[in-house]
């Protein structure tokens, strides 16, 4: 699973694909990530910067918020942020796929 609630936190195993055309969640990698395409390129931060914002419209949550918890400089990474409503609606819709 790609995902872990604790508490009223989630954490997310994402693999990032930075310099993409579009932002969006692909299919899930591996069987432990989610593939996410960043448009940012992965120069000086700015996918993470990118990947943090696109994260946190597509769950309405603040980008303070939203913490790494590994992989800041790895293609790989864990988010971690408070779990809500519209995290759950996704998961559901995702599910469905």
């Amino acid at each position: 699973m790609f995902y872990e609630i604790s508490g009223e936190r989630v954490s997310i195993r994402i693999k990032a694909q930075p310099a993409a055309s579009k932002n969006e969640f692909c299919e899930v990698y591996g069987k432990d990530a989610i593939k996410i395409r960043i448009k940012a390129p992965a120069v000086e931060g700015a996918a993470n910067k990118e990947l943090i914002k696109f994260l946190s419209k597509s769950f309405k949550v603040s980008k303070s918020d939203i913490i790494f918890k590994t992989g800041k400089n790895s293609k790989i990474k864990i988010v971690e942020f408070p779990l809500n409503n519209k995290f759950k609606e996704w998961i559901v819709r995702y599910k469905e796929i």
